[in-house]
């Protein structure tokens, strides 16, 4: 099982075509590096995710158009930050 949850945005602009746009990303992704394992799959769901984020910002696919590779490597690098995480805790006290 894999969690993803979708990247918090200040502002959401249109989210028309965001689904399209995860899907496009998510098998762009996949397509780029013909691997289906499971690892992998969870790496083009960042990806698709990314891209859909960037959809909701602008009108149609307006800053789809403005994207280049650094920009989405950035919004991935949020999203591997947004899904990790440490955490320290006891049990019963320990």
């Amino acid at each position: 099982m894999f969690f993803a949850p979708a990247l918090p945005l200040a502002e959401v602009f249109d989210p028309t075509g965001a689904g399209d746009t995860f899907a496009g990303g998510m098998m762009g992704y996949l397509a780029s590096t013909e691997d289906i394992s499971f690892d992998n799959l969870k790496r083009a769901i960042i990806y698709g995710s990314a891209m859909a984020s960037f959809c909701v910002e602008k009108f149609g696919i307006q800053r789809l158009t403005e994207l280049n590779k650094i920009d989405i490597q950035n919004r991935v690098e949020q999203f591997v930050r947004l899904v990790n995480f440490d955490i320290a805790y006891e049990i019963n006290g320990s």
